[in-house]
């Protein structure tokens, strides 16, 4: 067993560690991890070659997001329902404590680096959600559709060697996937129970008990999860939202001191060294890369589900996600944070910094309002998960009923035993899962990206034209 953890380690090191370290003029140095260096080349690249989707098709992003859809086939999701699956897993726990982390190791302006990289990850989640579209199939359990980088990466070696056995690559970022969802659960589990415990004194074998077997109840029917997901997501996020915009109102005269703290801090120009910078630059890049999961082929699996016109439209949702997760929700936990004095967060952080400035804003509600805030973040994303999971694991063990409730019963003991104790090493096989994850779909996204980048050529010429858009 040590043999194995240390196998786990070394590879969590190689992923995520600082590859390369890369000094600073004055002394100081920034460190690139591994997924780093593949990650903001790949938004970069993608954000050029769709000539700046993110900003330039921003108007059509929210009118394709808003558009009145008529009725989907039988069991198939609509586009907005693929994005709500979507955004139930990007929405978690990287949107508190993650950012809470960046901000207190980066400074203020980590979050304009979070900016910036939610930019560019907008571009690559719609490649890659585009792909997905263009290769989904008919899904023989569920009804509707599924797919993502498991089915586009094996359609394409297939196309290149013209055989039809499961590829060797396709298959890693299946077992990849399946592997992290495994390891998220249990932080998802441990987190909720913690969050309880200090806000309600709640012993976590009540809270996990509870979260079980709610989770439990939905996961093991069929087709419970996307009507659950429809409820839940825009109620957790339009109130989180709700919150925010409170704050904001009643504390409107900081606002200018706020941004301005932002952008000055994002540049260094307040750190007393040049390493500052490194630290401010990197922990909003890391943040805002593992937040909205661009790239790491988690989304594609939902995008694929939907039924649509254009396999473009269900491309730009994705993009418009990755703006709801960083752009909006975790710029949300950063107005919490920034707007509080710094006398009232001063030595602490994760949980506690949090709790600490909502009970500055709304008193003991806040600290309630946080806790319920991150059991919702928290079980959206384990249901959105498993969701994912269907397709990697028909992609691996075929249309059957009994590997798809197996590997739900996995994850709901890795919910169980994750909400008792915290065992690190299955939170770094989960990193390693994501990280390995992303290696793969990256991969394959930039030798595919033709595809999408001709369809999206395809929608444009379309509505220029005035004619509808047709896949």
């Amino acid at each position: 067993m040590g043999f194995i953890i240390d196998i786990i380690e070394a590879v969590y090191q190689f992923l995520w560690g600082d590859l390369v370290t890369l000094p600073l003029p004055g002394g100081g140095s920034i460190g690139l991890p591994l997924l780093v260096i593949f990650l903001l080349p790949t938004g970069l690249y993608f954000t050029l070659r769709t000539r700046f989707l993110p900003v330039r098709l921003f108007p059509e992003m929210t009118r394709v997001t808003l558009e009145k859809r008529g009725r989907t086939g039988h069991d198939a999701l609509s586009g907005l329902q693929s994005l709500i699956v979507s955004t139930a897993t990007r929405v978690g726990m990287g949107n508190l404590v993650g950012v809470v982390a960046a901000i207190s190791a980066g400074g203020a302006g980590a979050i304009f680096w979070m900016w910036i990289t939610a930019l560019m990850g907008s571009a690559t989640a719609f490649i890659e959600g585009t792909l997905a579209q263009l290769h989904k199939e008919k899904d023989p359990l569920y009804g509707g559709y599924r797919g993502g980088p498991a089915y586009y990466i094996h359609n394409y070696i297939a196309g290149k060697r013209g055989f039809q056995r499961r590829s060797l690559i396709a298959t890693g970022f299946a077992v990849s996937g399946l592997i992290c969802w495994c390891g998220i659960s249990q932080v998802i589990g441990n987190s909720v129970s913690s969050a309880f415990k200090n806000a309600f004194h709640i012993p976590p074998i009540y809270t996990t008990v509870v979260l079980v077997i709610i989770s439990a109840i939905i996961v093991l029917r069929k087709n419970a999860t996307v009507k659950v997901l429809d409820i839940l997501v825009p109620i957790m996020a339009g109130c989180y939202f709700l919150f925010t915009v409170l704050i904001i109102v009643k504390n409107i005269g900081q606002i200018p001191a706020v941004f301005s703290r932002i952008f000055s801090e994002a540049f260094g120009l307040r750190q007393a060294a040049a390493g500052g910078f490194g630290a401010v630059m990197m922990n909003g890049v890391k943040r805002g890369l593992f937040s909205n999961e661009a790239g790491s082929g988690s989304a594609p699996c939902a995008a694929a589900s939907a039924e649509t016109d254009h396999p473009v439209k269900i491309g730009l949702m994705q993009a418009f996600g990755v703006f709801i997760d960083t752009i909006v929700i975790c710029s949300c936990t950063a107005m919490l944070m920034l707007l509080a004095p710094t006398g009232v967060t001063n030595g602490l952080e994760g949980m506690d910094l949090l709790q600490s400035a909502m009970r500055y804003h709304f008193g003991e509600f806040g600290v309630i309002f946080i806790a319920a805030t991150l059991w919702l973040f928290s079980f959206s994303t384990f249901i959105g998960i498993l969701f994912y999971a269907r397709s990697n694991v028909a992609y691996l063990f075929g249309d059957n009923w009994a590997s798809q409730t197996a590997y739900k019963v996995l994850a709901l003991i890795m919910l169980f035993v994750g909400g008792l104790a915290a065992y690190t090493f299955v939170w770094d096989l989960g990193d390693v899962g994501i990280g390995l994850m992303t290696l793969f779909n990256l991969a394959i996204i930039f030798l595919l990206s033709k595809q999408a980048l001709s369809a999206l050529e395809d929608y444009e010429h379309s509505r220029k034209t005035g004619r509808s858009p047709k896949a």
